[in-house]
């Protein structure tokens, strides 16, 4: 399939989004828009000191959560630490996620990173957070990233696969469109604007060309691909600027935690106590 031109620059963007975001909610509105968005968060930690004793805790956090009735969507950690992961989760009913490719740089050879992906799924991997090749993207040579997505995606079998576009590098709004529409084809569950780990990470601007991608596709093609914005979304109102793009451009449809993501370290906290308060 081909997509469209895509029909809106930068200040385009801009008033669109000031227009999504522009109502503000009820008490009501607000509360049920806390609840999903706590359910949609991917606790994550992804740092260089994490250790077995930090897993262990941070699998004691998540489940602690589900004490009180609530559950985040799933954890994020790095692929080390997924077999201990999976044993503490196990009965838990969350999802375990892990990045791969290289993450953050996305500078390895493809063989390399097909190892790593079988290896994070052997370990107990329920999804992938692959990050793209940058480099090769920027110096035009879209035919590599599309083989090197298709390539994952099969290395991970019935795990799901989020690729990471990592967004404030692309910086334009026709790279991020074109590295949308690359992904989408090459077989993506999820489109994910970023590491984390450069700075600008998620933007609503990002997010609205993602968004606007997925939704021609699932026009163009019936399937239904997931969005995740991750990096800097500390507080919930930034994480409610996501949850008004998503619904005011996806709809209803995507308000779940198998189609919407939010990743995220800082944030669950706070939800949890608006919820519980």
């Amino acid at each position: 399939m081909n997509f469209n031109a895509y029909p809106f620059n930068k200040t385009q963007l801009e008033t669109r989004i000031a227009s999504l975001i522009a109502n503000k909610p009820t008490e009501s509105n607000w509360s049920k828009a806390m609840q999903l968005i706590f359910s949609c968060i991917d606790l994550t930690t992804l740092e260089a000191t994490d250790n077995a004793d930090r897993i262990a805790a941070f699998c004691e956090k998540a489940l602690a959560y589900k004490k009180d009735n609530v559950s985040v969507a799933a954890l994020c950690i790095y692929s080390p630490f997924l077999k201990q992961a999976k044993a503490l989760i196990s009965a838990s009913g969350l999802q375990l996620a892990t990045v791969a490719c290289a993450f953050p740089t996305g500078q390895m050879p493809l063989d390399l990173k097909l190892k790593e992906v079988e290896f994070a799924v052997a370990q107990g991997a329920d999804e992938v957070d692959m990050v793209i090749s940058r480099g090769t993207f920027l110096q035009g040579d879209y035919d590599t990233v599309f083989e090197e997505i298709k390539a994952v995606k099969k290395a991970c079998g019935k795990a799901h696969l989020k690729v990471i576009l990592e967004t404030g590098e692309l910086e334009t709004v026709e790279n991020i469109r074109k590295a949308s529409e690359i992904a989408l084809l090459a077989g993506a569950d999820f489109l994910k604007t970023s590491t984390g780990k450069v700075s600008p990470a998620a933007t609503p601007l990002a997010a609205v060309v993602m968004l606007d991608s997925i939704a021609e596709y699932f026009e163009k093609s019936g399937k239904k691909v997931g969005f995740k914005p991750a990096g800097g979304i500390a507080d919930p109102e930034t994480a409610y600027t996501y949850y008004q793009l998503v619904k005011g451009i996806l709809g209803e449809d995507w308000l779940n935690n198998k189609l919407f993501r939010i990743g995220a370290s800082r944030l669950a906290d706070k939800v949890f106590g608006l919820i519980k308060a």
